[in-house]
């Protein structure tokens, strides 16, 4: 078996590791498992549209996967975490989006998706946390 092989995200993952004493990525083999990433920038900083933050979570997702040495095209699994629009509804603009990057980042792969809705995540103002696993070089 592969020794876990750890990354911090250039930026705010080495942030994070020296902070909260976590790291944003683990390889062993050619599975890589992310942390959730938020739609934060270097300095934590969060976007005012609900739009914007989606996007820039998958951006952070790309960003993490790098570094392990993976990209969105590998993605087999998806765990999303929402703050949600309604007591009964995650919220349209929550799943437009996300459905949205799916199609523009991963092409014809469609991955396994779990979308929760969740009281609070990890920081004031986070509405959405998405935290991925892929599989390098794995069939389509």
């Amino acid at each position: 078996m592969s020794r876990p092989e750890f990354f911090a995200t250039p930026g705010y993952g080495e942030t994070q590791l020296a902070n909260m004493h976590y790291n944003q990525a683990v390889r062993i083999g050619d599975r890589v498992e992310t942390s959730g990433q938020g739609g934060w920038d270097d300095d934590w900083n969060f976007p005012e549209a609900l739009e914007d933050e989606i996007v820039q979570a998958f951006e952070n997702v790309e960003r993490t996967l790098a570094t392990a040495g993976a990209t969105w095209r590998d993605v087999i699994a998806v765990n999303s975490y929402h703050i949600p629009d309604s007591a009964d509804f995650i919220g349209e603009v929550h799943n437009r989006v996300m459905v949205e990057q799916f199609r523009k980042r991963m092409g014809d792969r469609a991955p396994i998706w779990t979308e929760t809705g969740v009281p609070a995540l990890g920081a004031p103002k986070m509405r959405v946390e998405i935290r991925v696993t892929a599989l390098i070089g794995g069939d389509d």
